[in-house]
C-alpha cells in the first residue's frame, strides 16, 4: 500500500515522536537502529521531511531530530509528503479512467476500503502512538 520510503518514514516519525515525548532528540543512527532500517535511507527521508516541516532538527552535540510537543502531524501528512495523495484518490487497479461512471471491477469495494484508510490516516496523530510504544503494547521492530 505504501512505498518502502513511506513505510520507513512513518516508522521513523513514530519513533521520533515517542522519543520527543520523553524530551529526547535522536540522531539518524538511533532512529535507524530503533526501527531496524538502513541509516543512509533514513537520513534522506528525514532530511526531506524536515524540509517539509514535519520534523525539526538541531545540529551539534545536543542536536538530533525531534517533533514539537504540540505537533498535530498525522500519518496522512507523512504519506502525502512522501508518496503524494494517490492512495486517497487513485483506482485500486491503477487505471486512469476509473470513476463512478466507468468503474473498474473492484471500484466499489476498493472505494470503501480507501475511505476507511483515509479516515484512519487523517485522524491518527503521531503523538497517539508514544504511550503504546512506551507500554510495549506496540512495536516498531522485532527484537
Amino acid at each position: 500500500m505504501f512505498s518502502k520510503t513511506c513505510e520507513y518514514g512513518i516508522r521513523a516519525m513514530i519513533f521520533i515522536s515517542q522519543k520527543s515525548s520523553e524530551g529526547v532528540k535522536v540522531g539518524v543512527k538511533e532512529v535507524s537502529s530503533g526501527i531496524d532500517s538502513p541509516v543512509h535511507f533514513i537520513a534522506k527521508i528525514l532530511q526531506d521531511l524536515g524540509r517539509k516541516n514535519l520534523v525539526q532538527s538541531f545540529k551539534g552535540p545536543n542536536g538530533g531530530f525531534f517533533i514539537e510537543k504540540d505537533s498535530e502531524v498525522t500519518l496522512a501528512d507523512i504519506v502525502i509528503a512522501i508518496d503524494g495523495d494517490k492512495l486517497f484518490k487513485n483506482c485500486g487497479l491503477g487505471l486512469g479512467y476509473c470513476s463512478e461512471e466507468r468503474p473498474c471491477p473492484i471500484h466499489h469495494d476498493f472505494k470503501k476500503i480507501r475511505n476507511d484508510i483515509t479516515i484512519m490516516l487523517h485522524t491518527s496523530k503521531l503523538s497517539e502512538f508514544s504511550q503504546l510504544l512506551k507500554d510495549n503494547l506496540t512495536y516498531l521492530k522485532l527484537f
